[in-house]
């Protein structure tokens, strides 16, 4: 496994993606320091999220499926217009 030489901040995953960093915020939280992110503390106790490009495409997965449970169904939006 080759070594981690980069991350990527909140801030500039959401910019990226074109997502709002907290709604990326929430939805990371599902995430595991094995799917490609750790916490980065600065001073005091303020610490931001951090993913590496695995990282980075486990978040993509988690936003398509977020999308998904978010978009209603055909069937259901053929069943209201009947």
């Amino acid at each position: 496994m080759a070594a981690i030489s980069h991350l990527f901040t909140l801030a500039r995953v959401a910019q990226m993606l074109g997502e709002d960093e907290d709604w990326l915020s929430d939805i990371s939280i599902e995430m595991e320091p094995e799917d490609g992110i750790i916490s980065v503390y600065g001073l005091g106790e303020d610490c931001t999220p951090a993913f590496t490009d695995f990282g980075i495409e486990n978040l993509r997965q988690i936003i398509d499926i977020h999308r998904e449970n978010s978009e209603p169904s055909a069937k259901t939006e053929n069943d209201q217009a009947q």
